[in-house]
């Protein structure tokens, strides 16, 4: 048999195949038919020509073809009885791209931030094939090859992902694909800077956190110290405090692994706290005051420093100040300096704090003293050292005030001269020196002010005895009087008893050995003649040594 009708049919267009014979046996068994079409969508119809015009058997078969019959054989078959012979014809249908799917590489565990991922558009079949193709983002055209390619992925790359096929009959679209990207951020509301009592929260968020398949687990850390661990994604402060302040990150987990948030950080804003003010007037001379305040705000305060209401010093702001006034300032930090301070620098200091939050202020008194006592060259000098007092006081040359000096509180003298001289000081001149100034307006004391003298060990005090009393006991005991403590050091002949400090145990073992400052004791038990002799004890300072010797008899 032979085949005829169109090589390609078109889907959804009925066309027609005719399979025929040149010859016809109208007294025989031979049949002629078509094999392999669907019978739900096919006619079949047969002629018999057998007239002067000419002789065949034709069998025409009318079908509407999907693209699922593309590529099918159908057969002609011609048969009589046993004997057959048939014609082969292979359907080309036309067709728009069918079976469309957009695949994922990879395919399983986390894509995380700057993986490599690649999406394939698949055509299951088209004839013509596809020449061209679309992708598409949550509906936004994306690409127009067949591999979309994310060399490395972001973030804002999740989202829902679907392809179109097309070709001169018509355009396959393919279900969507979610490409999960495994990515943690966190996000603060309202703000990452908040005033302190806002209700605040802090999210660790995945993208496609709601709709992930499965269940994740929410690690929080606060300036890298663990803080909490479970399914909730959010981190609440109802009321925020100042102390919740700080760097704040998480970690995401799920079965295939986790990830790290970059660290926020969370700022807390609040008024200030009641500042600190503190005031120092200078022991020595008196003739110093410093004032300063320091205060707990955020944002930073203005500070002001006043007195009796007359503002002194301002921070980020130019006060007029006198030459006797000093003023440095740093955040949240103001000191004030009055040089040559006196009765008329007495007062009511307030420091007021001040930010767009709101303010706060302290009060302190100073009563500065008329007198001052100034030590020259120095509060601490060393035996034979040339050393003047002076009484520093405020009151009128003219009236001719009287001073009057006092050591650890008892009255050394008084005069008209504003000086007690030690033109060679010595280890006893050393104390609490306090002057007063009386005038014809009253008087006026000064603070004690304390004077050291550094000298070397005096001639040591050496004694010993012994006790009979609950066995033979002999006591050496050895005390010296130095400024710096000396170390004081019992030896007989070269053999080192005992010392103060720096050396081993006892040389015996039955010495028992106690030490205080700038003294020595010894016990020696169940003393024998042995331990008879002459004892040394050398006391040894920064300023000199000294030693006395003491005969010990049993």
């Amino acid at each position: 048999p032979s085949v005829t009708g169109s090589e390609e049919q078109t889907e959804g267009q009925r066309s027609t195949l005719a399979c025929s014979t040149p010859y016809v046996c109208p007294g025989g068994d031979i049949a002629l038919r078509w094999e392999g079409y669907d019978p739900r969508v096919s006619e079949v119809s047969g002629r018999v020509q057998l007239d002067t015009s000419g002789v065949g058997h034709q069998v025409n078969l009318t079908s509407s073809f999907s693209w699922k019959d593309h590529s099918k054989k159908l057969l002609c078959q011609v048969s009589d009885g046993s004997k057959r012979a048939s014609a082969e014809v292979v359907l080309r249908v036309r067709h728009a791209p069918k079976g469309t799917r957009a695949s994922l590489s990879p395919s399983s565990g986390n894509i995380g931030v700057g993986d490599a991922v690649t999406l394939s558009c698949e055509v299951g079949s088209s004839h013509p094939p596809a020449s061209g193709y679309r992708w598409y983002k949550d509906g936004a055209a994306v690409g127009t090859q067949r591999v979309l390619e994310l060399r490395a992925v972001l973030r804002e790359d999740h989202g829902r992902y679907h392809c179109e096929a097309q070709n001169a009959l018509g355009t396959g679209v393919s279900p969507p694909v979610t490409l999960r990207v495994f990515s943690a951020q966190i996000s603060a509301s309202p703000a990452a800077e908040v005033l302190e009592g806002t209700a605040t929260t802090l999210s660790c968020d995945v993208p496609g956190r709601e709709g992930h398949p499965e269940e994740l687990t929410y690690a929080w850390y606060k300036n890298g110290a663990w803080l909490k661990e479970g399914p909730a994604h959010a981190l609440v402060f109802p009321a925020v405090a100042a102390g919740d302040a700080g760097y704040y990150s998480c970690q995401v987990t799920n079965s295939q692994g986790s990830d790290t948030a970059q660290a926020v950080s969370l700022s807390v804003t609040y008024p200030p706290r009641v500042p600190t003010l503190t005031l120092f007037q200078e022991t020595q001379g008196g003739r110093l005051v410093i004032v300063l305040c320091t205060v707990d705000s955020h944002p930073p305060a203005t500070l002001a420093i006043d007195r009796d209401g007359a503002v002194l010093a301002a921070s980020g702001a130019e006060v007029a100040q006198s030459q006797r006034l000093g003023v440095a300032a740093s955040r949240n930090s103001l000191r004030l300096e009055i040089r040559d301070a006196g009765p008329r620098d007495g007062g009511k200091y307030s420091c007021t704090a001040s930010n767009v939050h709101g303010n706060a202020s302290a009060t302190k008194v100073l009563v500065t003293r008329a007198a001052g006592l100034l030590i020259r060259p120095s509060a601490e000098v060393t035996e034979g050292t040339a050393v003047t007092l002076t009484c520093l006081g405020t009151g009128d040359a003219a009236q001719k005030p009287l001073y009057a000096w006092y050591r650890n509180g008892r009255r050394l003298r008084e005069s008209s001269l504003p000086t007690l001289e030690f033109p060679s000081v010595r280890g006893d001149d050393a104390g609490a020196f306090q002057c007063q100034v009386r005038g014809e307006n009253g008087s006026e004391a000064s603070e004690a002010v304390p004077l050291r003298v550094l000298h070397p060990p005096r001639q040591p005090v050496l004694s010993s005895f012994l006790q009979s009393q609950g066995g033979r006991l002999g006591v050496i005991q050895c005390s010296v009087e130095s400024d710096p403590e000396s170390n004081l050091t019992l030896r007989r002949g070269d053999a080192v008893v005992a010392c103060s400090r720096g050396c081993p145990q006892a040389a015996s073992p039955r010495a028992r050995v106690t030490s205080a400052y700038n003294s020595l004791r010894v016990e020696i038990r169940d003393v024998v003649v042995e331990d008879e002799g002459a004892y040394v004890c050398q006391a040894r300072n920064s300023q000199g040594s000294a030693s006395a010797t003491v005969d010990f008899r049993a």
